[in-house]
């Protein structure tokens, strides 16, 4: 019963949280709504006995990705922009296509629940470790998809710094 409530607790916040990061006007308010919704989200994943998660959680995204973020929103010109009317009229759209994706979540979820169990049981993670399961499975079964990803960042980082370069270049 007080699993139940813990894990209501952490989903009831993290929506709240979600809600409050994209709602708000302030980016910088934002982000630090942000921050503690990643937070929660790692005290979900150590709930949950993953602790290796909740560790990662914290350092890439609660330190990385937020610190990235807040650069960014400071480096932007933001006087303008919160000027400007909100939610101008494309709202039905916005809407309709936020229906669409939870249909489509909520399919997804239901085909998660309904499938057979696999072979990664609760006694084989115990007895593997969480780290140890999450990388062999990480390094065979997902190479190909964990490769890409490492390819499309590569990317984006290799167009930073050109962007970067030419704003140099041009002062």
């Amino acid at each position: 019963m007080l699993a139940k409530l813990f894990f209501g607790y952490y989903a009831a916040v993290i929506i709240l949280l979600s809600l409050l990061v994209v709602t708000r006007k302030n980016p910088v308010r934002s982000v630090m709504w942000m921050l503690l919704l990643f937070f929660h989200i790692a005290s979900l994943y150590l709930f949950l006995n993953a602790e290796f998660i909740a560790a990662i959680q914290v350092i890439v995204y609660a330190g990385a990705i937020l610190v990235l973020f807040l650069f960014v929103v400071l480096l932007l010109n933001l006087r303008e922009e919160l000027k400007v009317k909100r939610f101008i009229g494309s709202w039905p759209a916005g809407l309709f296509v936020s229906a669409a994706i939870l249909a489509i979540v909520i399919n997804v979820i239901r085909s998660f629940v309904l499938a057979p169990p696999g072979k990664y049981s609760i006694e084989y993670i115990k007895e593997a470790t969480h780290t140890k399961a999450l990388g062999t499975i990480l390094y065979t079964e997902y190479l190909f998809p964990f490769e890409i990803a490492s390819l499309v960042l590569l990317i984006a980082i290799i167009g930073a710094i050109v962007l970067a370069k030419r704003k140099t270049r041009s002062h």
